[in-house]
């Protein structure tokens, strides 16, 4: 077993807004006696914002969609591992989410399982610190409250999809933008379902090309949610005119309001990335590779947006994550 037999699990400060209040959501765990952030282990095959939807689900009823990422926690086992939970800001979701009906078949509840969580409780956020049992549990709460206080809580996502892996140009006759996926490529696409739906998803945006199509396909099939194709996102008609796709990517992150998926090839992603970059302070952009590839087939770039009062939109915080077949490891999450 390699170092990595380390345990991975994942969480969620979910937020709402009471009055002028800013509120989380606790958990009491009545086998531990304690007062913590909904939160367990990644199953086989599981990437940590699935688990974190699915952790929140289970232990709350609460259907949420995840936000920017908040700092991780990170303890000893009595075994000598070490475990690393990745938590989220969360927000509640309304009662039928883009994905809702994917959520309801992969989670439904295990009859006759004894309940981890006793109650559950919205308390104000600097009194949840007072709470909390752990002192380790408040590191993201912390983080959470300064976002509050600087007006970059409140997000909206756009993540940037490289289509899944495709036939190799030399093994392909046909034209260009009809060349397929593989089936690891069918796979991956298979396995964005549930990451996209982590992030609630409700729009996508694809090259009309068969390979980007075919990748948010499954999405689109599990959501119900239709996708918009713009031809400037081929490769094609970027070579020849990059302009229209800056001009997608700052609409996106400035009058965006609903989490948006844009599925590209990866010849377009350099137009993409640099206009992200734009918007994204030194500190978190200089942890994005500077050079091509910026994503594998199958990854995501999940960009967090918040609009500040008369300050405009500004990219709080980057993510990358890579949709797993059934005989990969899913990988962490990053820490961009």
């Amino acid at each position: 077993m390699s170092k990595s037999a380390d345990v991975l699990a994942a969480g969620a400060l979910v937020w709402r807004v009471t009055g002028r209040r800013l509120e989380v959501l606790l958990v009491h765990r009545p086998r531990y006696d304690d007062w913590s952030w909904p939160k367990g282990k990644l199953d086989p095959g599981e990437s940590a914002p699935e688990a974190a939807v699915r952790e929140v689900a289970e232990e709350t009823g609460v259907a949420v969609a995840l936000g920017q990422p908040l700092p991780a926690v990170r303890y000893r086992l009595k075994d000598g591992r070490r475990k690393r939970t990745s938590y989220w800001a969360a927000q509640p979701l309304e009662e039928h989410p883009p994905g809702a009906r994917h959520r309801a078949e992969e989670m439904a509840p295990v009859q006759g399982d004894p309940p981890e969580v006793d109650e559950i409780r919205w308390v104000e956020a600097r009194q949840a610190m007072d709470l909390l049992t752990y002192p380790p549990d408040r590191e993201p709460l912390g983080q959470l409250l300064d976002q509050w206080r600087d007006e970059k809580l409140r997000t909206w996502t756009m993540v940037v999809v490289r289509h899944a892996r495709a036939r190799k140009r030399s093994a392909w006759d046909g034209a260009e933008e009809s060349r397929p996926l593989t089936p690891v490529g069918m796979a991956q696409a298979e396995r964005l379902v549930p990451l996209l739906a982590s992030f609630g998803i409700a729009e996508v945006i694809s090259s009309p090309w068969e390979r980007c199509i075919a990748t948010v396909r499954p999405y689109l099939e599990a959501t119900g949610i239709g996708a918009v194709l713009l031809p400037e996102l081929t490769e094609t008609a970027h070579a020849k005119k990059p302009k229209p796709v800056r001009a997608l990517v700052r609409r996106e992150l400035v009058g965006r309001d609903v989490p948006v998926a844009v599925c590209a090839h990866r010849p377009v992603l350099p137009t993409v990335v640099s206009e992200i970059a734009k918007r994204t302070p030194h500190s978190i952009m200089k942890q994005v590779p500077e050079a091509d590839p910026w994503l594998k087939t199958g990854e995501v770039l999940v960009v967090h947006v918040a609009q500040r009062t008369g300050r405009g939109s500004v990219v709080v915080a980057l993510e990358k994550h890579r949709a797993a077949t059934e005989r990969q490891v899913p990988l962490p999450v990053a820490e961009l």
